[in-house]
């Protein structure tokens, strides 16, 4: 390693010590909100417990039961087909799909996530959390990301706050507000990476888009024809308490093999001198 190499790394250290990270994830727990196609939900097991045995040493351990799209998660590319044809025109066939998983576009296949992270309030722009069953058109959001002086750029992970997070615990939380086509084709023309929202679903789950026909429109319109991830159950009120519209996001996926999707717990990181002023 070279001293400027050394340098560098050390004068990286020296900002991430003084830089506030904020959790995006979701707790996970039994009877957590799920979308309806994709239980089974969550169950933690412990099957080795703290007993007394032949040794003063003691163990416990157990398993985990859940889905790939349970709580907080990003979607991996191979999650939505159109016309029986995932992002880049690949055909699903018997070859590629399977008990096991799916053999192209699968979890296993995210990368590490370190890009410039955006957020677009609607909820402090509209004063308050979106009504059930909202529908956000482009033109909201894109007027409310102007006006909070947010500027998306390709590459970026842009984050939507409806407000809805705060009722994780709350049975309604599924009626939360979602995005319309419109807001997939704004984010796609601006070739962000990815794209996630506090709901449910980037999309309003239930909504028949008169466009393309069929729900979940921006999962055709981002995962399938654009392949633009989708974060989804994002916690996202800390952050938008820090008053600090541009960051680091950093996501990690799990290297679940085959999978359509990986449980994450991203985060925020906000640099020491982005947090003058609040």
């Amino acid at each position: 390693m070279t001293a400027g190499s050394v340098q560098a790394a050390a004068s990286l250290i020296g900002t991430l010590a003084g830089a506030r990270v904020i959790d995006l994830e979701q707790p996970r727990f039994p009877g957590m909100p799920m979308f309806p196609a994709n239980a089974p939900n969550y169950a933690f097991m412990l099957h080795r417990r703290h007993e007394p045995g032949l040794e003063s040493r003691t163990s416990a351990a157990g398993m985990i039961l859940t889905a790939d799209h349970a709580g907080t998660h990003v979607d991996a590319v191979c999650h939505q087909a159109e016309d029986m044809r995932m992002f880049g025109g690949i055909p699903v066939s018997a070859a590629n799909q399977g008990p096991g998983g799916l053999g192209v576009l699968a979890a296993e296949t995210l990368p590490p996530m370190i890009r410039r992270g955006v957020l677009v309030d609607l909820a402090a722009d509209r004063g308050g959390r979106l009504p059930p069953q909202y529908l956000v058109e482009r033109d909201e959001l894109a007027a409310a990301a102007r006006r909070q002086g947010v500027a998306v750029r390709p590459g970026d992970v842009l984050l939507v706050r409806t407000g809805w997070g705060a009722a994780w615990r709350d049975p309604d939380y599924i009626a939360g507000g979602g995005m319309a086509r419109s807001c997939g084709e704004w984010a796609a023309e601006l070739a962000v990476f990815a794209v996630g929202a506090d709901n449910m679903s980037w999309d309003l789950p239930g909504h028949v888009d008169p466009v393309l026909g069929h729900t979940l429109p921006n999962h055709t319109l981002l995962l399938a024809r654009a392949g633009i991830l989708i974060f989804e159950n994002l916690l996202l009120d800390e952050l938008a308490e820090a008053g600090v519209p541009e960051f680091a996001f950093v996501s990690l996926p799990l290297k679940l093999v085959g999978a359509t999707g990986s449980p994450t717990r991203p985060v925020a990181i906000i640099p020491a001198d982005g947090q003058e002023g609040q």
